[in-house]
């Protein structure tokens, strides 16, 4: 491996980073009903966890509630617990036909945890963008080992690798920052 590959592939690592924290904060429940706040939820379906999008229909009427529509009738317990299950504090209503979530407003203190839990998630990435940044150091410093590159090559090259990393934990603080601004929104 060179030189810019080692570059590349970091800045790509760093980006799965970013993205994996957006999935978790589409996962995170700001008040306003989202299909998305269901995808991270498993149904015990025939012993196999399955996610509740692959065995119904999810909808978002309105900013207040989400609909699912099971697409065999034996799945409506089994969806219905796994939402109480699941820690987003949400209660199912059955009707027999569909299972409605009305997302209550957000409690003071539920914003406060969800903004602990952005800010952990936020960290998170913050250590998977630095882990990338201690891999590409010792991936060039190997090269300058066996004289593939010069001493002022890896300098310039681990320069250019802070300056990755500076760039995306900035992203992930932004990200954070607008994340808890959304929760904290009433």
């Amino acid at each position: 491996m060179d030189m810019e590959s080692i570059l590349l592939d970091a800045e790509e690592r760093m980006e799965k980073a970013i993205a994996a924290l957006e999935r978790e904060f589409s996962r995170l429940r700001t008040g306003r009903a989202s299909a998305s706040l269901v995808d991270g939820i498993k149904v015990d379906y025939y012993g196999t966890p399955t996610p509740i999008s692959q065995v119904a229909s999810v909808a978002v009427p309105d900013s207040r509630c989400i609909t699912i529509q099971p697409w065999d009738r034996n799945a409506f317990s089994l969806i219905e617990k796994a939402i109480l299950k699941s820690d987003l504090g949400l209660n199912p209503v059955n009707d027999g036909k569909i299972i409605r979530i009305n997302i209550p407003p957000l409690t003071e203190e539920r914003r406060k945890d969800l903004g602990k839990m952005a800010r952990k998630y936020a960290e998170e990435a913050k250590v998977a963008v630095r882990n990338v940044r201690r891999d590409a150091n010792e991936q060039l410093k190997k090269l300058e080992k066996n004289k593939e590159l010069s001493e002022d090559d890896l300098r310039k090259a681990q320069e250019d690798v802070q300056k990755l990393t500076d760039r995306f934990v900035a992203k992930t603080d932004e990200k954070a920052g607008a994340k808890e601004k959304e929760i904290m929104d009433i």
